[in-house]
C-alpha cells in the first residue's frame, strides 16, 4: 500500500534535516533585537524628537529657503552621481571580470580604496586636484572651468565614493555569465548591440540597481569627502548634513532634527522606489 501524498509531506517535513542555523525563533528575534537596537530605535527617536514640531513645524522648516536649497543639491547631485557611477560601473567591472591585462589586480584593488580611505582624506585629496592650482584644476581653469568649490566638486567626490557599490555589485553577476550565450547569439546572426541589449544586459539589471540604490544612498549622506571640495557656500554647494551640524552648532536643535527627518523620509521613499522596481526587474528577467 502507498501512503498519501498529504502523509508523505507531512513525513518528509518531519525527518527534514535540521539547519546549520539555529532555530527559526530564536534567529528571528535576534535579527528583531538587532535591527532594534541599532537601525530602529535611533530613527524613532529621531522622528519622535521633530514630531514636537508637527507638520506644520516640519513644513516650515523644509520651505526655508537655504533648507530647500540644501535637499535640492544633495538628493539631485547624489542622483547624478549614481547615474554616472552606474555606466561606468558597469565598464570598470566589464573590464576587470572579463579581460586578462598587466596590472588587473593592482587595478581591481584600487576599486576598493574610496572603502577604505577616511572621508576627510579623500576630500583633501580631491580639492588639492581639483582646485584652481592644482594638476587637475589648472588645466580646466585655463578654459575657464572650475570644479572645486562648486557644486561640480560635490559631483567628483559623490562619484569618487560611490563607483565602489556598483562595481563590486556586478562584478559577481558578470562572471557568472557564460560566454557561450554570447556566440549562440553572434551565431543567430544578432548584432553586438543586440547581444548586448538582449543577452548580457537583462541578467544584470537587478544587480545594476542595487548598486546604483547604494551609491545614491551613500551620496545622500556623504559628508567629510565633500565639505572640503564643495566650497559650502549657502544656497549654492551647501549639502543637507553640513547644514544638519550648522544648525546644531547654532543651538537649533529643532531645526537639525527637521532636517534630519526631512532628508530620512525622501531616502526612505526613494529607496523604497528603487527596491521596488528592483523586484520588478527580478520577477521581469527571471534573475534572483
Amino acid at each position: 500500500m502507498t501512503s498519501s501524498p498529504s502523509f508523505a509531506g507531512r513525513n518528509a517535513r518531519r525527518f527534514k534535516a535540521p539547519s546549520v542555523i539555529p532555530g527559526f525563533g530564536l534567529t528571528f528575534g535576534f535579527t528583531l533585537l538587532y535591527l532594534g537596537l541599532i537601525v530602529l530605535f535611533p530613527l524613532a527617536a529621531l522622528v519622535w524628537r521633530s514630531s514636537e514640531l508637527g507638520f506644520s513645524g516640519l513644513y516650515a522648516v523644509a520651505t526655508e529657503p537655504r533648507v530647500a536649497a540644501a535637499l535640492r543639491t544633495t538628493f539631485f547631485i547624489s542622483l547624478a552621481a549614481a547615474v554616472i557611477d552606474l555606466v561606468f560601473g558597469l565598464i570598470v567591472a566589464w573590464v576587470l571580470t572579463r579581460y586578462t591585462f598587466p596590472g588587473r589586480r593592482v587595478l581591481d584593488a584600487f576599486v576598493d580604496l574610496p572603502f577604505a580611505l577616511p572621508t576627510a582624506v579623500a576630500g583633501i585629496s580631491l580639492a588639492a586636484l581639483y582646485a584652481p592650482n592644482g594638476w587637475f584644476g589648472a588645466p580646466l581653469a585655463d578654459v575657464d572651468v572650475k570644479i572645486a568649490y562648486t557644486r561640480w566638486g560635490i559631483l567628483v567626490a559623490l562619484v569618487f565614493i560611490g563607483l565602489p557599490f556598483v562595481v563590486r555589485t556586478v562584478q559577481p553577476i558578470i562572471s557568472e555569465l557564460e560566454i557561450e550565450l554570447e556566440e549562440a547569439s553572434a551565431t543567430l546572426g544578432a548584432t553586438r548591440f543586440q547581444t548586448v541589449a538582449r543577452v548580457l544586459l537583462p541578467p544584470l539589471v537587478p544587480a545594476l540597481l542595487t548598486g546604483f540604490a547604494l551609491a545614491f544612498a551613500r551620496g545622500v549622506g556623504e559628508y567629510g569627502s565633500v565639505i572640503f571640495i564643495s566650497g559650502n557656500i549657502a544656497y549654492v554647494s551647501e549639502i543637507a548634513p553640513l547644514l544638519i551640524v550648522v544648525k546644531l552648532e547654532q543651538y537649533d536643535y529643532a531645526g537639525a532634527t527637521g532636517v534630519a527627518t526631512i532628508m530620512l523620509a525622501i531616502s526612505f521613499f526613494a529607496l523604497l522606489l528603487i527596491n521596488l522596481i528592483q523586484a520588478w526587474s527580478r520577477k521581469r528577467f527571471g534573475h534572483v
